[in-house]
């Protein structure tokens, strides 16, 4: 590889779409550079107007760092409910789980 040039990939998924892209970018690349050279906010409309979460291989990074030959972007789906409210919701419902289950034994 040129040494110059790195080569990384930029990855979405979410339910029906898998999108990634393997891109050769300046050695001086950042998350944001390959986040717009992949061109997904115009491939998946809903990511177009908020502000991408994203990591490389799983750790959490910020849109400045600089990118390694070889490193895999992961952009992060929005929350679609926050943590707090989706923890009481399993809560609530193993309550209810648990009251069902001992009115049927008794």
């Amino acid at each position: 590889m040129n040494a110059g040039v790195v080569q990384v990939g930029v990855v979405y998924l979410r339910p029906g779409l898998v999108f990634e892209r393997v891109l050769l970018l300046p050695a001086a690349a950042t998350v944001a550079t390959a986040i717009d050279a992949s061109r997904i906010r115009a491939v998946v409309p809903e990511l177009a107007r908020t502000e991408l979460e994203a990591g490389i291989f799983g750790r959490p990074c910020a849109p400045n760092d600089l990118l390694h030959d070889g490193d895999r972007v992961e952009i992060y789906r929005p929350l679609s409910i926050d943590p707090k409210d989706a923890r009481r919701i399993r809560v609530d419902v193993q309550r209810r789980r648990r009251a069902e289950a001992a009115g049927k034994v008794g």
